[in-house]
């Protein structure tokens, strides 16, 4: 694929978890975002999801050497999907573009032993504020299925190993999002926290 470019949608709008330089804020029309377990992941993750009528907000950003063998390393449990919907950026040329998804039948509802993690939420708003401002966040959240998702309160000790320091705004402007959602931080003990650390470390591979 020459002139390659990806689509993201997640942790990637989040300048401080890659080093891709050339990246450009862009909206896709025909996607929205959902929570998603596979058993690829021990936790659950963002995933593309097609919508007509929707539209989501992100980054473009140029595969190095238009080789795509580190990205797909780093996002091994989605398939790499060409994007063929209405791309608005600001390259005056039109790349080849890819968005990662996981394939439908192939994941399912997070639930308590495969939550989203708090620290990987952060991460994402963060990267959605300073790239699209507070109204970015909330379109993020807008445009984002499965807030009944469990959502693990990680803050203290994060487990998503991209976590990044947090604002004290930066914190309440996510709780306040979260509270809109109908959202509720939870936290694990005993037995249960003790199994999900475990699957950490196993790296959920069924």
């Amino acid at each position: 694929m020459a002139n390659a470019f990806f689509f993201g949608y997640g942790s990637l709008v989040n300048r401080k978890t890659h080093v891709y330089e050339d990246a450009h804020r862009a909206k896709v029309q025909g996607w929205r975002r959902a929570w998603r377990h596979t058993s690829l992941r021990p936790i659950a993750f963002l995933t593309g999801v097609p919508a007509p009528g929707s539209a989501i907000e992100g980054l473009i950003a140029g595969v190095p050497g238009n080789d795509w063998a580190a990205l797909d390393e780093r996002e091994f449990a989605y398939d790499r999907v060409a994007l063929t919907e209405t791309l608005d950026h600001p390259l005056p040329a039109r790349p080849d573009v890819a968005i990662y998804a996981i394939p439908e039948g192939k994941h399912g509802a997070p639930d308590r032993r495969h939550p989203v993690l708090l620290s990987y939420l952060d991460v994402v708003a963060q990267g959605y504020l300073q790239e699209f401002g507070a109204d970015g966040v909330a379109d993020f959240f807008a445009t984002t299925d499965g807030w009944d998702a469990p959502i693990l309160d990680d803050r203290a000790a994060p487990y998503y190993p991209r976590h990044q320091v947090l604002s004290a705004k930066e914190r309440s402007l996510v709780d306040q999002m979260l509270v809109q959602v109908g959202a509720t931080p939870m936290h694990l003990e005993g037995t249960e926290l003790a199994d999900f650390e475990a699957a950490l470390q196993f790296g959920g591979r069924s």
